[in-house]
């Protein structure tokens, strides 16, 4: 009886322009992959009404999140706003260990500093847009932000899209649902990868010896 094979997970990211559909694919992944969780960043910001300490963030007190910082706890962060958003390095090792992969819906700052930290097991995905048109309508049909926060995001657009060529994957999101696919067949290949199947040369030397 040989040792069944088994799989660390890998880290899975979603970066795009804001109106791209980033979000909403991670939702739909979330909905339809068991095998799948969203990275629960900490933060130093108060939290709303609502949110569940450990499931919607880790909430910190400033000094205890720059603690963590000097001595590298955390596999990305940054001060947005003057509220520190990381990502802690113990609790997303103790998930890939357990065999599940670790979904992140960060920028493209955030992605270069997991892939200095944990180029191995990361697997990035670009989502662009079908057209500029369509991003400045998806950023108004969400209503959440005024005409002036839009022409912001929409001013910032071109920087961010000019970080494509150091993804792994590009997918322009003419459809959702069909994005939402794309990005599951990538991820069905990346499980599927030699080197993150443990017991792989003990099953494959099983099956030679019943030669």
């Amino acid at each position: 009886m040989t040792t069944p094979i088994t799989k660390r997970g890998l880290m899975l990211v979603l970066s795009s322009p804001s109106g791209a559909g980033k979000t909403s694919i991670c939702k739909k992944l979330l909905q339809q992959d068991t095998g799948l969780v969203l990275s629960v960043s900490a933060t130093t910001r108060k939290r709303r009404p609502g949110e569940v300490e450990g499931k919607d963030y880790q909430f910190l007190s400033i000094q205890e999140f720059e603690s963590r910082i000097n001595k590298s706890q955390f596999l990305e962060y940054a001060k947005v706003f003057g509220n520190y958003y990381g990502t802690p390095a113990q609790l997303v090792e103790r998930t890939l260990k357990s065999g599940v992969d670790v979904l992140f819906d960060i920028d493209w700052q955030g992605t270069q500093q997991l892939k200095a930290r944990a180029r191995q097991d990361l697997v990035s995905v670009f989502i662009l847009p079908p057209s500029i048109k369509e991003l400045e309508k998806r950023l108004f049909k969400r209503a959440q932000d005024t005409s002036e926060v839009v022409a912001n995001r929409m001013s910032k657009s071109a920087g961010e899209m000019s970080h494509y060529p150091e993804y792994d994957y590009v997918i322009i999101n003419h459809d959702l649902d069909k994005s939402v696919q794309q990005v599951q067949s990538i991820l069905c290949a990346e499980r599927s990868r030699r080197e993150r199947q443990i017991g792989l040369v003990e099953f494959v030397k099983y099956l030679r010896a019943q030669l």
